[in-house]
């Protein structure tokens, strides 16, 4: 799988520690391409945030991880990408719901409340559950018809 993973300087620690674990998983069967940023540094989550957003919107990635200090941010500036359904998640079973009921293709983890062994498993929840297509699928149109109004 295709993943593209950003941060800004509040979640680059976990992102960095996050991405060499999903590089290592499975044998390295995840190509992950780090959008940054590449220090503490203060920096601006959009110009992240919209990096893997357009990844995952032009099919270069198939999903995208995104952290901030809230995972707020993020999602807010990820969402204002057709095609992106970001979610900020906080534990395995939402994540997986994200996945399966709303399709996320991106999810936003909030790295001030978050050590990396709840990343990982987060992160592995979101990577592993489908979409459940049916009734979910009626609502993902739904969405997906937003994009057109303007």
């Amino acid at each position: 799988m295709k993943i593209a993973i950003g941060s800004d300087h509040a979640g680059y620690k976990l992102k960095s520690q996050l991405a060499a674990w999903l590089k290592s998983v499975a044998g390295g069967k995840h190509q992950v391409r780090d959008v940054g940023t590449f220090s503490e540094d203060s920096c601006d989550y959009p110009d992240f945030a919209e990096a893997v957003a357009k990844a995952v919107a032009k099919k270069r990635a198939s999903k995208g991880v995104l952290l901030c200090g809230t995972g707020i941010g993020m999602a807010i500036t990820a969402n204002k990408v057709r095609g992106v359904r970001a979610a900020v998640v906080w534990n395995p079973e939402v994540a997986g719901l994200a996945a399966e009921h709303n399709g996320a293709n991106v999810i936003c983890l909030p790295a001030r409340f978050l050590n990396l062994t709840a990343a990982k498993k987060i992160t592995h929840v979101f990577l592993s559950t489908p979409f459940g297509g049916g009734r979910h699928l009626r609502r993902i149109r739904k969405i997906t018809a937003l994009d057109r109004c303007a």
